[in-house]
């Protein structure tokens, strides 16, 4: 292993150098000189939807274009998911099969798992799609002085030019999209448009507009093919001065002052009242004119928006001039330090527009194409995890409770995954979700994604985290976790010549072994989360089940660490490891378990980095460069940190939104970065256990001064920093008594808390 950043070592005697002062007055203050916009601006309008600015409130999205001419405005939905014949799915029936493919596999016949199917052929889930654009059409003017911008305090695009000005915001106290444009003399077609690209032409749209007594009504209803499914959206435009014409499918506006529009979409089967739904609209909107109902709807989002977003922050140091700069000039300074500002305050400011009543898709919660990439999925063996991994510690509990609404909405389809494929009790947690169905279907010969067993507690591990952080337990996290360890108990039959049990079969996702097929033995991520998940359980459940499940958990083999010094993705003697893929699903008990650290299990750790050191970057896809920067992190290789930065912040990744690409120079729309990235910028400065503090673990010698606060902790705390090269500062404010191990450059110390009592830490340089 590298030496670590600052020589820290395990020697547990008291710094000298630290200066530890108990409810101190003199804690940096939340404010500071030249701090970061909290936005992004640009001085032309979208060429492409992916350039689209962004706001949502975790159920509607919009992408706002800002052309003055042709004002556009995509609306998303998290429930718009295309039929596509995989709601009717269900897992494949292989539990009287289980016994056979054990045997054989366990007998050393590595082509066995190729027979564990009921050869159905690969079926995706159901695609995520937008609903339609808004459309606002206006004489064309000549270009005059044009900005565009995004507020990420608010939530509210602008876009401004010549007196034409167009605001939009997805409100989280209405769940309403509000649009409000003003100019001097406002002529403009109005309509709801559905063809955007890949629509499918099966689907049946149909569009309506009235004059009513709520005001100038829009409606497009469209249905799919085959289904009483459909989705209706609804716009209820109030204008101020001049008239208002019906011109189907929309309205025009002539002589007016300004319109606000109001918009949403229902999902639903057979019809939607709209006029109802119009109604529902108008009341939300004060006796007035239209300027005091647009800032009162205003103040009532901004008053739950804000202060979440607000919770937390980061500065490096950069400098005012590249702060001020457009986004689309900053984001090619991969060396700027306002780039990396930006991308943290986009980033959580994304993430949680994007989670509500479900946590972030591939592509967060926008996609102006109905032909997204991968289905637009949940994919939870990586992704969906990876984008929600600094929620806890970024003061974002919004995301969390998104992320258990997901989990918690399709426990009886997992438990129907454990029955049919298995035959145990419990639950098993499928790696594609469409946001509906939890069952498991999608998977194939070179994706087995049916044996993946890991899944469950991979994905109530930001749960655990959430309710460490919060210092409450959710009663629903504890039942689940007492499901996941049945299974294990269960499924946890087979043992080997050492008396171990052998997870039988066994997939590493979604890699396969040198010597072997997919579907094989004791992958290292099965491993450890049946360790973690037994002994979460039995924490949860005090008593004799407890005592079972712990037993169990000891009854598991260890890692293996391979001739080559790592550690191995398959603890079995015999499965070589490939070295060249995306994921490290192997690391797992390094990032986000603390199974293996290098306070407490330095030679599994030393095993880890090497592994971390051989694994290529496959395909260069973003979720790889970052998985390796938090695992880099945790194992405090801050080269390691710079450099997956680096490829990420040098590769073209981010578009003018500041939104993703799946890969490198912008290919494939994709939230995985954008979401990502203000956990790795967390974790190379402060990590923290329910019983451990380790600061400035990984902090890249780029970065040389800043100050990152509102941190939260999984002891009960709220933690700032601050940093220049003479000096660094902890100021610690725990809502718990506690004593906590603390760990820094020079050293081990313990370290008493007292609920309500600052801690103020002064360090040496780093």
């Amino acid at each position: 292993m590298s030496e670590p950043a600052g020589g820290l070592t395990d020697d547990p005697a008291n710094d000298p150098t630290d200066d530890l002062v108990h409810g101190s007055t003199d804690a940096p203050a939340h404010g500071s000189p030249h701090a970061p916009v909290h936005g992004t601006w640009e001085p032309a309008p979208a060429a492409r939807w992916e350039d689209a600015f962004l706001s949502g409130n975790g159920r509607h999205g919009v992408m706002v274009f800002g052309d003055p001419n042709d004002d556009r405005v995509i609306v998303n939905h998290h429930s718009l998911v295309r039929p596509n014949g995989s709601e009717h799915a269900r897992p494949p029936e292989l539990a009287e099969r289980l016994k056979s493919v054990q045997d054989r596999l366990l007998a050393g016949d590595v082509d066995a798992g190729e027979d564990f199917t009921d050869g159905r052929p690969l079926l995706w889930v159901q695609p995520f799609h937008p609903a339609f654009q808004v459309r606002l059409r206006r004489a064309p003017r000549e270009p005059r002085a044009y900005r565009r911008e995004v507020d990420f305090t608010t939530g509210v695009v602008r876009a401004e030019c010549g007196g034409r000005c167009s605001e939009v915001f997805v409100s989280r106290a209405d769940d309403i999209i509000v649009q409000y444009v003003t100019e001097a003399d406002l002529t403009a077609d109005v309509t709801l448009d559905h063809r955007l690209p890949g629509v499918p032409s099966d689907v049946t749209v149909g569009h309506s507009s009235a004059l009513t007594a709520e005001g100038a009504l829009l409606t497009l209803r469209a249905r799919y093919p085959g289904s009483e499914r459909a989705y209706t959206g609804v716009t209820l435009a109030v204008v101020t001065g001049g008239r208002t014409l019906t011109a189907p499918p929309g309205i025009r506006v002539e002589g007016a002052r300004s319109v606000l529009l109001l918009t949403r979409v229902r999902r639903h089967e057979g019809e939607w009242d709209t006029l109802a739904e119009a109604r529902e609209l108008r009341a939300l909107l004060p006796e007035g004119d239209a300027d005091d109902a647009y800032d009162r709807l205003l103040a009532r989002h901004t008053a739950l928006h804000r202060s979440a977003y607000l919770r937390a922050g980061l500065e490096l140091g950069a400098e005012p001039a590249e702060r001020a700069l457009p986004g689309s000039e900053l984001v090619h300074r991969s060396k700027s330090p306002a780039l990396l500002e930006r991308l943290f305050a986009a980033g959580r400011y994304h993430l949680l527009s994007a989670a509500g009543m479900l946590p972030p898709r591939l592509t967060g919660l926008w996609t102006g194409d109905w032909d997204t990439a991968w289905s637009g999925a949940f994919t939870t063996d990586a992704n969906v995890n990876l984008q929600t991994a600094s929620a806890a510690a970024a003061a974002l509990p919004e995301v969390s409770e998104a992320h258990a609404a997901l989990i918690h909405g399709q426990l009886p389809h997992w438990r129907d995954n454990a029955r049919a494929i298995f035959g145990t009790r419990g639950v098993v947690a499928p790696a594609h979700t469409d946001g509906e169905s939890g069952h498991i279907y999608h998977l194939s010969c070179e994706y087995p994604l049916h044996v993946w067993t890991a899944g469950a507690d991979w994905l109530l591990k930001p749960l655990v985290d959430h309710d460490e952080t919060r210092g409450a337990r959710d009663p629903r996290l504890a039942a689940v976790l007492a499901e996941v360890a049945q299974f294990y108990e269960d499924f946890l039959t087979r043992t080997d010549e050492n008396g171990h049990v052998v997870i039988v079969p066994s997939y590493s996702p979604e890699n396969r072994p040198a010597t072997a097929r997919w579907i094989t033995l004791n992958a290292a991520m099965d491993l450890s989360a049946a360790r973690h998940a037994l002994r979460t359980a039995a924490d949860h459940h005090p008593g004799p089940d407890a005592e079972r499940w712990r037993a169990l958990a000891d009854r598991l083999p260890p890692h293996r660490v391979n001739a080559d010094g790592a550690l191995a993705e398959w603890a079995r003697p015999g499965l070589d490891d490939t070295y060249d893929h995306r994921h490290l699903s192997h690391l797992y008990g390094v990032w986000p378990l603390d199974e293996i650290n290098p306070y407490d299990t330095p030679e599994l750790a030393a095993a880890a980095h090497r592994a971390l050191a051989l694994r290529g970057a496959e395909n260069d896809s973003a979720h790889g460069h970052l998985h390796h920067a938090l695992v880099a992190a945790r194992l405090r290789d801050a080269q390691r940190v710079a450099g997956a930065l680096d490829n990420v912040l040098a590769g073209d990744f981010f578009h003018v939104s500041l939104m993703s690409g799946h890969y490198p120079n912008r290919h494939v729309y994709n939230a995985d970065a954008a979401h990502t990235l203000p956990a790795v910028l967390i974790e190379m400065l402060v990590h923290s256990t329910p019983d451990r503090l380790v600061l400035f673990p990984a902090l890249p010698t780029a970065y040389p001064s800043g100050r990152l606060h509102g941190i939260r902790t999984r002891f009960g705390a709220e933690v700032d920093l601050t940093w220049s090269p003479g000096e660094r500062t902890a100021v610690i404010r725990p809502t718990r008594t506690t004593r906590i191990d603390l760990r820094t450059s020079a050293g081990a110390r313990p370290l008493s808390l007292s609920a309500g009592e600052d801690c103020v830490l002064t360090l040496g340089p780093q």
